[in-house]
């Protein structure tokens, strides 16, 4: 089997490398866009040319980067997944998980699922899904067993508990965590995960509540390609795109780039929305202007009238948006790259969670800047009455 090489540079420092076998050698690949990673390998090996693989996949070249180690080829071959043939199971039944796992159940698939409150299992029990009272009864029962956890902790736990993932996997089974978490916790897991003969793949998505439940999320995958492969039809059950991007850890860094970026973003709005206010402009007409401009994004549409109201529905939690800062912060750090917007935006969400807004959606991040604002004007009439 194939040793697939990505453009990424997943063993950049040194507790990456450590993750990966010592024979693996790095080597430097070409700019792809949306094209499968078997088309890639194809001109390195021709043999492998009569093997279409339709998954998107975009890399930008970048001279003097080292290229990242190669995906190690599987032990056990691994089937197709199939609707109606092949047993799925889903770990981590919170807002994501909910309609993910729904979008599997639509699509045909048998899905075992557990979470750690049973109760939030109930309605795909109804549905059809089936209940399983552990994580390694889980893996047991299905082919490939995805989770969508809530932070790295909770993925090291449920994979490395006696009775986790890991105790349940086996030659042929394969784990696909869309958890987002950073890479070394995605690297941990992989190798709990291959120690029992599983494939691993992470799979962290783009997208909250409303693309999780129309099927319109994008998987961010590295790890094992062959377990990619395998998966593909579930992944297109549930999203609009999947990306390949090389050995574990690479999709972790990219959530966690993405995610830094969209936080950033939500913090530069919510300021934009203070201050228009504050000098008597209408914010929803800074949300119409925005809409029609070069920075115009789906985000501020979607959240600008909710903001402007104050009424922040959960889609995606400001604690999980705080949690992807931190992260992506503590992987600047780790590669040298200051990332001083970044950490600015991180001070508001932690603002945020202090008022208790952590399981609020992350665009209340409005009110951080308009507490800040309130806290300021206090402040400055208290000194003035002095």
């Amino acid at each position: 089997m194939l040793l697939h090489n990505t453009a990424r540079a997943a063993c950049a420092s040194k507790r990456q490398a450590r993750a990966f076998m010592a024979t693996q050698t790095p080597r430097s690949s070409g700019p792809q866009r949306r094209v499968s990673a078997i088309a890639m390998a194809a001109s390195r090996c021709p043999t492998l040319a009569a093997r279409p693989q339709p998954s998107l996949l975009r890399r930008a070249a970048q001279p003097g980067r080292r290229a990242a180690v190669p995906v190690r080829a599987q032990a056990a071959p691994l089937i197709d997944a199939a609707p109606g043939k092949t047993t799925l199971g889903f770990i981590g039944i919170g807002i994501m998980g909910l309609a993910m796992t729904r979008n599997l159940l639509k699509a045909g698939y048998q899905v075992v699922v557990w979470n750690r409150n049973p109760d939030k299992c109930a309605a795909l029990a109804a549905e059809g899904a089936k209940v399983a009272s552990t994580p390694q009864e889980v893996a047991a029962a299905a082919t490939y067993t995805f989770a969508m956890l809530s932070d790295p902790e909770a993925a090291l736990d449920v994979a490395n508990r006696p009775d986790g993932v890991a105790a349940g996997m086996a030659p042929g089974k394969g784990y696909v965590d869309v958890s987002t978490v950073d890479a070394a916790t995605s690297q941990a897991v992989a190798a709990a995960v291959r120690a029992r003969g599983g494939a691993f793949l992470e799979a962290p998505v783009s997208g909250s509540k409303g693309p999780a439940e129309q099927g319109k999320l994008i998987f961010l995958t590295a790890g094992d390609q062959a377990l990619f492969n395998a998966v593909s039809g579930p992944l297109d059950a549930m999203g609009k795109a999947k990306f390949f991007l090389g050995a574990e850890g690479a999709g972790a860094n990219m959530k966690l780039v993405v995610n830094m970026v969209m936080g950033s973003m939500m913090t530069a709005f919510a300021e934009g929305l203070a201050l228009a206010d504050k000098v008597g402009l209408r914010q929803q007409d800074v949300i119409d202007v925005v809409g029609l401009g070069a920075i115009a994004a789906p985000m501020f549409a979607l959240k600008g009238p909710a903001m402007a109201a104050r009424a922040y529905a959960p889609a995606f939690p400001l604690k999980h948006q705080q949690k992807d800062m931190r992260l992506a912060l503590a992987l600047g750090d780790e590669v040298g790259q200051p990332l001083p917007l970044a950490a600015a935006s991180n001070a508001q969400y932690i603002a945020a969670r202090r008022q208790g807004l952590g399981d609020a959606d992350f665009s209340a991040v409005m009110e951080a800047v308009l507490g800040q604002a309130a806290a300021e004007a206090t402040e400055a009439h208290n000194k003035a009455a002095k």
